[in-house]
């Protein structure tokens, strides 16, 4: 099984965060399929890859360290595909994923750390 995760420190209101990771979500083609007041779970649309390489987003918002400016949230991206190559097709859309959250207009980066 493909994972990969990364952590980012944004500077945004923990209320105002979810509706725009829901959004950011849908942007990059992903169906949102579940979400909570800190959690939201994704997934690609079948349809243009195999089955097993469907790619599951989690983004996990940490309430417990949130501020009125700056929130913590991480990512969690996996899917079936045995990761053989550096360059998968989980890895890609890790990547695309993580760069469309580093670059949001919607916030300023602080802290991004892959894991």
């Amino acid at each position: 099984m493909a994972r990969y995760t990364c952590s980012f420190l944004l500077s945004i209101n923990f209320e105002q965060l979810l509706p725009l990771v829901v959004e950011l979500l849908q942007e990059c083609s992903l169906n949102v399929m579940y979400y909570t007041s800190d959690y939201v779970m994704a997934r690609e649309i079948p349809g243009t890859v195999p089955f097993s390489k469907l790619v599951t987003v989690e983004a996990l918002i940490d309430k417990s360290t949130a501020t009125e400016t700056e929130t913590r949230m991480s990512i969690v991206m996996k899917n079936e595909e045995l990761p053989l190559q550096v360059e998968n097709h989980c890895r890609q859309l890790f990547e695309y994923i993580k760069e469309a959250i580093e670059h949001s207009r919607h916030w300023h980066l602080i802290e991004s750390l892959a894991g």
